[in-house]
């Protein structure tokens, strides 16, 4: 049996990578705003299961898809995940830091932008370096984030992320100073009773008014109806 996770139109091994595959990087894939025509830019792209999903979602309009990854490991993973969908013709990886890559790219040439972040900002750090680089912020701050894609989002994008409440409120906060916009926030809780555990937002270059969502994930011991019309495109038993 393949080593990984199963979709319904892709596989992916995520060996090697810091961060395996999870509910986030799925549903942030699934709620992302997508445009019919542009660049999408996957940030920290791991195992490549985000851009995947973009790519699947945007087969009709064939947009070309630039995922970044630092990481030694997760970069061979992705890139072998890319070669083996459906989609390798037009997703492309950058083994390097969004830094580094963003600063030799024209300024508002991405259409959208779609980020799982590291967001541990202090606290010991993973014995495992892959992990490490992945969950903490030491090598992608968060104003550095935001740096690199208020340059690299178009006037029309939007940039999606995925945070927990506290990190994701802070990150909202931040983002106004370099000119980036709540456009949407989606608050996920596991079940009705639970806190919000997840934000989901999406920035724009431009003010707009908030739109503010929430999905349950478990509802009555099963998976709710939102959470499964969101990521049932995915999901092998949805």
């Amino acid at each position: 049996m393949a080593k990984g996770f199963t979709f319904k139109q892709f596989h992916v091994n995520d060996h090697g990578c810091g961060m395996p595959v999870s509910t986030d990087g799925v549903m942030l894939g699934a709620w992302a705003a997508l445009p019919v025509s542009g660049q999408i830019l996957d940030i920290g792209t791991g195992s490549g299961l985000l851009a995947l999903i973009v790519a699947q979602r945007t087969a009709e309009h064939g947009n070309a898809i630039t995922a970044i990854e630092v990481d030694d490991g997760a970069a061979q993973a992705a890139r072998r995940n890319f070669a083996d969908s459906l989609w390798a013709p037009r997703i492309g990886l950058a083994h390097q830091t969004i830094q580094g890559w963003a600063s030799q790219q024209p300024a508002g040439s991405v259409a959208a932008i779609v980020c799982n972040p590291p967001y541990f900002n202090h606290g010991e750090q993973a014995d495992c370096q892959a992990r490490a680089t992945a969950r903490h912020t030491d090598t992608l701050p968060h104003h550095e984030l935001l740096a690199a894609i208020r340059h690299l989002l178009s006037p029309s994008g939007v940039a999606s992320l995925i945070l927990p409440v506290y990190e994701g409120e802070q990150l909202i906060e931040s983002a106004r100073a370099h000119q980036l916009f709540c456009q949407r926030v989606c608050e996920v809780k596991t079940t009705e009773r639970k806190a919000p555990g997840r934000l989901l937002i999406a920035l724009t270059a431009g003010p707009s008014a908030q739109l503010n969502e929430q999905l349950v994930i478990h509802q009555n011991g099963e998976y709710s109806q939102a959470f499964v019309a969101l990521t049932k495109a995915f999901y092998l038993k949805m």
